[in-house]
């Protein structure tokens, strides 16, 4: 009797088998390593744990739409066509869907099927940022300007943070190549009524404020802008140069000290020098001009082009010369008209024919009407 009982304990007592993963999960957890394997751009390990949902479970309705985020991020235009084609067919409510395909259709230059499927996601999600980024595409390439503005605007309004810039950025640009500044200066206003502030947003509504003359406002736009990019100089230089133009010199000198801080630049030098003319100030202006002299590079046309105007103003025409002549040889600014019409003013003053003849042979060249 002992053998069968012992044999039943046995039985009882012996280790239960592994249960089996479900298949659900397993798809699941292969789902979610691939997406994160696509985020890090790792695109070939994502490939395979996206094979292996395929295998596990070939009709989850994830699936279409993540391998064509793939196929995209890839190149693989055609591929993810296809892929969000099924995704759209599988989930038709889904407005990413629609507005992903609108935007491959574009990069394909097929404008009808790009226009339908922005129209399918704007009906699904009025806000969807993607769709109406496309759609004003679409709209700029059909000459609808004020079209393409309102939807790069709005998807502004709508997409993530990172994306906001640019789709300002963009609306501002298509005004200005149509001339359209004081409606650029409106887009501009607008960004910054809701809120998003950039170091390049308020420099360029600095620029559009000063174009609409109200420098006080384009003063607070610059000071704003220098303070979100501490590395760029030109943008306290600014300040300074409209503060001088106010009449606030104290401000001017503060502003132009800031932007040395920054960098050392001649140019600053010389803008400091022309703040102690205006008072009179005549060891301030050899101070900032012997600077000028040493912090100038020679490798940037405005800064000796600026130091020899200052130099001009001193009674120093010679010296003004011998820095304007060699600059205006130089192959890149032969071609410059203004330089080459200064050096041959310059060279005729002081008597110097040859420099003359040659300066208004590169200004004629260079499309002058005339040469003094």
């Amino acid at each position: 009797m002992r053998a069968p009982v012992f044999a039943a304990l046995m039985v009882c007592c012996a280790c239960p088998s592994e249960p089996k993963l479900d298949p659900k999960l397993e798809a699941d957890g292969h789902y979610l390593a691939g997406t994160s394997a696509y985020l890090k751009g790792d695109f070939e390990e994502a490939r395979t744990h996206f094979a292996e949902v395929k295998r596990i479970n070939p009709t989850d309705p994830r699936l279409p739409a993540a391998m064509g985020e793939l196929a995209s991020a890839e190149g693989n235009l055609a591929e993810a066509i296809a892929a969000f084609e099924e995704a759209a067919q599988l989930d038709p409510k889904r407005a990413t869907n629609w507005s992903r395909l609108a935007a491959l259709y574009a990069l394909k230059s097929e404008p009808d099927k790009a226009d339908s499927a922005v129209k399918k996601a704007l009906a699904l999600n009025a806000r969807d940022f993607d769709a109406l980024e496309v759609a004003a595409g679409l709209a700029m390439k059909g000459g609808a300007l004020d079209e393409a503005v309102k939807n790069w605007v709005l998807a502004s309004q709508s997409a993530p943070a990172a994306n906001r810039v640019a789709l300002v950025q963009k609306a501002t640009a298509a005004l200005m190549k149509a001339n359209r500044q004081a409606d650029a200066l409106v887009v501009l206003e607008g960004a910054k009524a809701r809120g998003l502030v950039n170091a390049d947003l308020q420099s360029e509504l600095g620029n559009r404020l000063v174009e609409a003359k109200r420098l006080d406002e384009a003063i607070a736009a610059y000071s704003e802008a220098a303070g979100l990019n501490a590395k760029d100089p030109t943008l306290w230089e600014l300040v300074g140069e409209l503060e001088s133009t106010q009449g606030r010199l104290e401000r001017a000198v503060e502003a132009f000290h800031r932007s040395l801080k920054v960098q050392d630049r001649g140019v600053v030098h010389v803008a400091l020098a022309r703040v102690c003319q205006k008072t009179h100030d005549e060891a301030c202006v050899q101070r900032e001009l012997d600077s000028a002299l040493q912090t100038a590079s020679g490798q940037e046309p405005r800064e000796l082009i600026d130091l020899a105007e200052l130099i001009v103003s001193l009674g120093r025409k010679k010296d003004a010369l011998v820095l304007l002549k060699p600059l205006s040889e130089e192959p890149d600014q032969r071609k410059n008209a203004q330089l080459q019409l200064r050096v041959a003013q310059l060279a005729r003053q002081l008597k110097e024919t040859d420099v003359v003849v040659a300066a208004c042979l590169r200004a004629l060249s260079a499309g002058a009407a005339r040469c003094p």
